[in-house]
């Protein structure tokens, strides 16, 4: 079975509900991934305006055309 995300809901700081294709609903905290990252790119997200600009493509969660992006299976089972 293909898992998609439909749809994602920003709840505060660094934290997103998702609602996935098989039902299941997970709610994941970036916050932790974005304080230990090391390239700039990534560390930029930490600013909340920022974070919060993301769009589901074709059953994806991105920021800026992929310049972020998880595999769903992770978010699936809520880790990053």
């Amino acid at each position: 079975m293909v898992i998609s995300i439909i749809n994602a809901t920003y709840i505060g700081e660094h934290t997103i509900e998702f609602v996935f294709s098989d039902g299941v609903v997970q709610v994941v905290d970036f916050y932790p991934f974005l304080a230990k990252a090391h390239n700039p790119m990534t560390k930029k997200y930490l600013d909340k305006q920022i974070f919060r600009n993301f769009t589901i493509e074709y059953g994806d969660i991105m920021w800026n055309d992929y310049e972020m992006c998880f595999p769903i299976w992770d978010l699936h089972e809520g880790a990053i």
